[in-house]
């Protein structure tokens, strides 16, 4: 009877021990076989839709363009002269904060609509496509994404800009009213005589267009910080398809 147990307890190790072999065996198979081709638009697009759901995910959350410095939305260039004079005056300061913490809320607000946008991009991704991105650059899968989305996402993105743009804020009022009633003002007094004189400039920018240019390049940024995490650092590949595509592609 022990003869017996032990040739069972004898044939159940080598048997896990093949199993075991197997599992090995299987592993330098899969590590020495080329990548498919449906494995490399499989990779990539897995890659695209993980950089672009964790961007949208960090844009989206509250304050997320606000508290990050990378993409922060600041006035556009053209109202420093005002924000410079306003930020002298009683209550200025405070107006400026106003609309830029507005138009910041107002790009996350829009940011929570970008990825089933983008979606579409990644789901058309071609043989030719995938073959240029997976030999490209850190950033040659968002720069796809940006080229073949960028002025679809500009005609779609904008009027959810523009709606985030009038909602009420703090005092009734909304960062567009608030953007209206700052450049109204300096407007003014650019265009009297005394601005005149001293050669002051009246600000004309399109708010909107503007807030969108500069929370898609946001977006696009965090995309490209994502991408090229998945490719130079292991770690961040988070499925095996992903380890398999681009740890092939750094050997």
């Amino acid at each position: 009877m022990k003869r017996i147990l032990s040739l069972f307890a004898l044939s159940a190790l080598l048997l896990a021990g093949c199993a075991e072999l197997q599992q090995v065996a299987q592993t330098i198979y899969n590590e020495e076989r080329p990548l498919t081709q449906t494995e490399i638009i499989a990779g990539l697009k897995q890659a695209l839709t993980v950089g672009v759901d964790s961007s949208v995910a960090k844009l989206a959350a509250s304050n997320g363009y606000l508290n990050d410095l990378a993409v922060k939305i600041l006035l556009p260039p053209e109202a420093e002269v005002i924000t410079s004079n306003l930020s002298k005056l009683p209550g200025g300061q405070q107006m400026v904060d106003k609309v830029i913490t507005g138009i910041n809320q107002a790009a996350s607000d829009a940011a929570k609509e970008a990825a089933p946008i983008i979606a579409n991009s990644i789901k058309s991704m071609t043989i030719q496509d995938a073959a240029g991105i997976l030999t490209g650059g850190d950033y040659a899968a968002t720069d796809y994404l940006k080229r073949t989305n960028y002025d679809a996402l500009l005609k779609l993105y904008q009027p959810k800009i523009e709606g985030s743009l009038d909602k009420k804020l703090v005092g009734n009022l909304s960062a567009q009213q608030s953007w209206d009633e700052m450049t109204g003002k300096w407007n003014q007094v650019a265009g009297s005589l005394v601005g005149q004189v001293a050669n002051l400039q009246t600000v004309e920018t399109d708010l909107s267009a503007y807030l969108t240019q500069r929370a898609l390049d946001g977006l696009f940024l965090k995309i490209g910080e994502t991408e090229k995490n998945i490719r130079q650092d292991p770690a961040a590949r988070v499925t095996e398809l992903l380890k398999r595509v681009f740890g092939k592609t750094n050997n």
